[in-house]
């Protein structure tokens, strides 16, 4: 039986279109920002607080569009599955690595990178993305 994990993730892109993705440190997998969700803290805010802390953005979470729940297995800790709360939200302004990120790019939908993403992303939210544009699912 696997430990599930309560966090909340972004679908972060940019004016451009592209999808931020990003990698903690000590690991391999990239990922959507995001964290996990603090006692009786609301999801939404939990994620502005998240984005602060990992990337130096300052966001209302009433910009938040929200896509809903999804469970998947945890990229980096093993028997372990993340149930998260997923919002899309758009950023025009310079993000950078802070807190426990040791990485990140933008990437566009549809392009083969050569990254290993985690299953959050690769099985549900890379598709939805991809279906609200009416692209392919990220190569």
């Amino acid at each position: 039986m696997s430990t599930v994990l309560r966090i909340v993730a972004a679908v972060l892109v940019d004016d451009v279109g592209r999808v931020l993705l990003v990698r903690k440190r000590g690991t391999t997998s990239w990922m959507q920002p995001g964290g996990k969700i603090e006692p009786g803290e609301l999801p939404q805010n939990a994620l502005a607080r998240e984005l602060n802390e990992e990337l130096g953005l300052v966001l209302d979470p009433g910009d938040f569009e929200y896509w809903g729940r999804f469970e998947a297995e945890a990229a980096n800790e093993p028997d372990h599955t993340v149930d998260s709360d997923v919002f899309f939200v758009t950023v025009n302004g310079p993000v950078a690595v802070a807190a426990e990120i040791e990485e990140l790019r933008w990437i566009t939908l549809g392009e083969d990178h050569g990254l290993v993403v985690a299953p959050l992303s690769e099985l549900h939210l890379f598709p939805l993305l991809a279906e609200r544009r009416g692209s392919r699912p990220l190569g």
